[in-house]
């Protein structure tokens, strides 16, 4: 008699050598020499091929009914397969067979355990009719940790997972018995509607692709892969928009994408954030804003949207808001470099526009060019002079307004001057310069009379005479 495991404990890593050369005793041997399939199977368990050995354990059974070693490798594979009468039958056999001590006391374990995960079976099956689904997880945990090549018991725990709203770990299962159990297109099916639901549209096409494989006709895999291929092609032309700056097409691709799968909210929700992206990036704040807070009011901590959001804060000159936004995604995501970068770009233009913004003073954008400064500068010079106004309050209005032109003309026609005002220090004020000292345009009204506002050069050369 040949001891389990005596011929696997020299294999090492010779399998495929050996399970050839077996082989090929059987075909050139007795087609009724038990031994030859036996260590056969032994070569397949040592290769973790249990299925392949199943078998031919059974043919040695067949061939020499007292081959205790045989039963028991047998009864322990059924076990695992959750097939428990019948390694219930192998055990008790085994014990009528004139065992050896290991040999009996292994199969009086296995049939206490056996008869442990029928009682749980059991309780497991009770509490699912029941609809406790949480007990029905429990019993079946523990059974499984014993009958792990149970493919029914795991699509069962599986149904348990999604009633409980935990369809990550239903997929896990299910892809297990997908591999358990041949042709399991059941399997890839709920596989792919999962990956659906929860919005990985890859992954559902992916798996429902597998299905077809197996059955090219199956009526519900065909018509949800028409589906899945629908929507994954409008979002990869979506992706492909925004790739391309095409923001206004992009969004009206993943507003399709809403209208195409209403009832899963997943798709909703990632559409809006790609929309709230696009919004941002096409400089469209108010729209931006207004989805991307959409989309926070769902997931408070989605760090894309907050990114984007506080884009729009910064062109709507939003900056106690766009800071807030930049923090909260900083908490989520302390390594992002373009959060950092947006957080310390909007607490300096938070400082910036505290102080004089000399843009804003001329109304131009802050691109615009030096003739366009020169042209607005003229025009509000001329109409804020002081000298056009008669009443003593109005006068004193028209010389500050008057002062802070000249001065953004003065920044602004400068390039020095005006690269230290974008970088966010503003050359003529005192406490924003290095070193201190004063500040040269902090001046009565009494120092800027006399200039020509329709020269390019200083305030200081020309006198300006009105007719």
């Amino acid at each position: 008699m040949v001891a389990p495991g005596s011929v696997t404990s020299r294999l090492g890593s010779v399998f495929p050598f050996l399970l050839v050369l077996v082989d090929l005793q059987y075909e050139d041997g007795d087609p009724d020499n038990y031994i030859a399939y036996y260590r056969r199977a032994t070569v397949f368990l040592a290769m973790g091929k249990s299925k392949a050995a199943l078998p031919d354990l059974t043919k040695v059974i067949e061939l020499k009914m007292d081959f205790t070693a045989a039963r028991l490798q047998r009864g322990h594979l059924l076990l695992k397969q959750g097939k428990l009468d019948e390694a219930e039958d192998d055990f008790k056999k085994v014990l009528k067979s004139n065992p050896s001590e290991n040999e009996e006391r292994e199969a009086q374990s296995q049939l206490v355990k056996s008869d442990e995960m029928q009682r749980l079976r059991s309780q497991a099956l009770d509490a699912f009719e029941s609809s406790d689904f949480t007990a029905a997880i429990t019993f079946l945990d523990k059974i499984l940790e014993v009958c792990v090549w149970d493919a029914e018991l795991r699509e069962l725990r599986a149904e348990c997972f999604i009633k409980e709203g935990e369809p990550r770990k239903a997929i896990s299962d299910l892809k297990a018995s997908s591999k358990l159990k041949n042709d399991n297109t059941e399997a890839f099916y709920k596989i792919s509607t999962l990956y659906y639901e929860l919005g990985d549209h890859e992954l559902s096409l992916s798996e429902v692709r597998e299905c077809l494989k197996l059955d090219q006709d199956h009526k519900r895999c065909f018509a949800h892969y028409k589906q899945v291929k629908k929507l994954n092609k409008l979002i990869e032309s979506a992706e492909e928009l925004i790739k391309d700056g095409r923001y206004t097409d992009a969004i009206s691709k993943y507003e399709s994408v809403m209208k195409t799968e209403p009832g899963v909210h997943e798709y909703t929700i990632r559409s809006k954030e790609r929309i709230c992206h696009c919004f941002s990036k096409d400089e469209k704040p108010v729209e931006a804003i207004r989805v991307c807070s959409e989309v926070l009011q769902v997931e408070p901590d989605n760090v894309n949207a907050l990114k984007d959001r506080a884009e729009a804060y910064l062109i709507e000159e939003m900056y106690d808001e766009a800071i807030q936004d930049y923090e909260t995604a900083q908490e989520h995501n302390e390594n992002d470099q373009q959060i950092r970068e947006g957080l310390e770009k909007a607490q300096r233009l938070l400082k910036q526009s505290q102080r004089r913004d000399y843009y804003k003073i001329l109304g131009v954008k802050r691109n615009a060019k030096k003739q366009e400064i020169i042209k607005a500068y003229r025009k509000l010079a001329l109409q804020w002079h002081p000298d056009n106004f008669q009443n003593e309050e109005e006068k004193k209005k028209a010389e500050k307004k008057f002062i802070d032109i000249a001065a953004a003309k003065e920044v602004l026609s400068d390039p020095e001057m005006r690269k230290k005002f974008d970088d966010g220090e503003d050359p003529l004020d005192a406490e924003s310069q290095q070193g201190g000292g004063g500040n040269p345009f902090h001046r009565s009204w009494n120092s800027w009379q006399g200039f020509n506002p329709f020269s390019s050069g200083g305030p200081f050369r020309f006198k300006f005479h009105f007719n």
